[in-house]
C-alpha cells in the first residue's frame, strides 16, 4: 500500500491558505476533482431527469452513476441508495415513516453516545406514536458502548434500535454487527448513523447488518447532502408521504422534490477520489476503495499515535477518547481552562480545531462536560505530520500562557 500525502494534499486548493485543518468531523475540505465535477455538471445542459433532451439525459446519468458510486462506497445496492438534503433530514423523514407502523407499548432504543440527529427524531416520533423510548448508556470512563449495554434495554417490544457507527464527539466505534444481530433477534430494525464512520472506514452494509445506514457526503470530501442506504426490498415495504404525481418507484419514492444534480456529481467524484488514495490500487472501484481505505487508516493511525504521544507530554490535558476501537478523533479538556479559549488561540496560529459538543449533547453530558463539550481534534485524509506538530506546539503555547 502507498499513501503519497504530498500528492494528496496538492489536490486541495483550500490548503494553500496555510491552515492546519483538524475540523474534518464537522466537514472536510474539497479536492479539485469534486469542485470540477460540480462545475462541469452545471456547465452542461441540465434539467429534470428524462431520456430525450440532453439536459434530461445528463441529469439521469448523474443520478444513476452516483447511486452506483455510493453503493460501491457502502457495500450496498444502487437501488437501495436514497439521496436527501442532509443525514438529519433523511432521519426525520424515515422516523416519521417508520413511526406510522408503531403502536402504544412499542419500544425504541436510542443511545447516549449518539449525535442528536439519531436521537431526537426517534424520541419525537415515539412520542407521537405513544411508544416508549429506552436509553442505552455508555461508560464515560472508557468511552465504550458495548452490545451488552444495548442488550440490557432491548426487549420483545423493541421496534427499532438507533445507534452510531462512530461517535462524532469521541470517536468510539461500537460493535455494530453484534448490536444488529441482537436487535434482529428481538424482531427490531437497526438505524445506523454512519456520518462520522464513513469518513474513516470502508463500510459494508451487509457485514454491519444495518437495516438503514445514513451518511453525509461533505464528511468524506464531497458536497453538502445526505445519503441513506438500505436493502431495496425493505424500502419497498415502506410508504412515506409523497406527492401524488411523483414516482412510487424505489428508491425515488423517498426523494422529495428535485435532486441537487450538481452536488450528486460532486459526490460521485469524491468516491472516485477516495478510490484513488492509493495510486497503485487496481481492480473494481469497490476493490480500489478497500485498498485505499487500508492505506488511509494506516496513515491516520500513524498521525493519531503521534498526537497521543504529544498530548501525553502536556500537563493539564484530559483526553476523553479512550475506546479500544475508535476513529482518529480526540476530545480534549483542560484543567481550569475553557476549551473555547484553546480554540481561539489555535485559530490565531492557523490551526483549526473547534470547541463544543457538536450536537452530541447527550454524550457530552454523560462525560460530565455539560453542553460545552471540549476541543475536538479530527484527522482527515489530507492531514500530515507538520499539521500535527503545529497543533501540539499551539496547545503547548496555550497551556504555557
Amino acid at each position: 500500500m502507498t499513501y503519497d500525502i504530498g500528492a494528496i494534499r496538492s489536490q486541495f486548493p483550500a490548503l494553500a491558505a496555510g491552515i492546519a485543518h483538524f475540523d474534518g468531523p464537522g466537514g472536510t475540505q474539497t479536492p479539485r476533482a469534486v469542485i470540477r465535477a460540480i462545475g462541469d455538471a452545471l456547465a452542461q445542459p441540465l434539467s429534470n431527469r428524462g431520456h430525450e433532451a440532453p439536459g434530461e439525459r445528463n441529469a439521469d446519468t448523474i443520478v444513476t452513476e452516483t447511486r452506483r458510486a455510493m453503493a460501491d462506497l457502502l457495500g450496498a445496492q444502487p437501488a437501495g441508495i436514497v439521496f436527501g438534503r442532509s443525514a438529519t433530514q433523511l432521519t426525520y423523514d424515515f422516523s416519521r415513516t417508520l413511526a406510522a407502523t408503531w403502536s402504544p407499548g412499542d419500544e425504541v432504543v436510542v443511545t447516549r453516545l449518539d449525535h442528536d440527529a439519531n436521537i431526537r427524531p426517534w424520541i419525537q416520533a415515539a412520542e407521537r406514536a405513544g411508544a416508549t423510548v429506552r436509553w442505552a448508556d455508555f461508560d464515560p470512563a472508557t468511552g465504550e458502548l458495548t452490545p451488552d449495554d444495548v442488550r440490557a434495554v432491548v426487549s420483545e417490544r423493541t421496534r427499532l434500535v438507533a445507534v452510531t457507527a462512530a461517535s462524532n464527539l469521541i470517536g468510539t466505534r461500537p460493535a455494530i454487527a453484534e448490536i444488529s444481530r441482537l436487535a434482529h433477534d428481538a424482531g427490531a430494525l437497526t438505524y445506523v448513523d454512519g456520518v462520522h464512520h464513513t469518513a474513516h472506514t470502508l463500510v459494508d452494509l451487509e457485514r454491519l447488518g444495518a437495516d438503514f445506514f445514513v451518511c453525509s457526503a461533505y464528511k468524506f470530501l464531497g458536497p453538502h447532502h445526505g445519503v441513506l442506504a438500505a436493502r431495496p426490498e425493505l424500502l419497498e415495504t415502506l410508504r412515506p408521504d409523497k406527492l401524488e404525481p411523483s414516482t412510487d418507484a424505489v428508491p425515488e419514492r423517498f426523494e422529495l422534490g428535485t435532486l441537487p444534480y450538481e452536488f450528486l456529481a460532486g459526490t460521485r467524484a469524491a468516491v472516485d477520489f477516495l478510490a484513488g488514495l492509493d495510486a497503485r490500487a487496481t481492480g473494481s472501484r469497490r476493490a480500489r476503495l478497500a485498498t485505499a481505505f487500508d492505506a488511509l487508516e494506516g496513515h491516520e493511525r500513524t498521525l493519531r499515535d503521534r498526537l497521543d504521544k504529544g498530548l501525553s507530554q502536556l500537563d493539564g490535558v484530559t483526553v476523553h477518547s479512550r475506546a479500544a476501537d475508535r476513529t482518529p478523533t480526540l476530545l480534549l479538556t483542560f484543567d481550569g481552562r475553557d476549551a473555547a479559549d484553546a480554540y481561539h488561540v489555535l485559530a490565531r496560529r492557523g490551526v483549526h480545531a473547534s470547541a463544543g459538543s457538536f450536537y452530541a449533547v447527550e454524550a457530552s453530558r454523560r462525560l460530565g462536560l455539560g453542553d460545552r463539550g471540549g476541543l475536538r481534534i479530527g484527522l482527515a485524509p489530507y492531514n500530515d505530520t507538520e499539521d500535527v506538530d503545529r497543533l501540539l506546539a499551539g496547545l503547548s503555547a496555550y497551556l504555557a500562557g
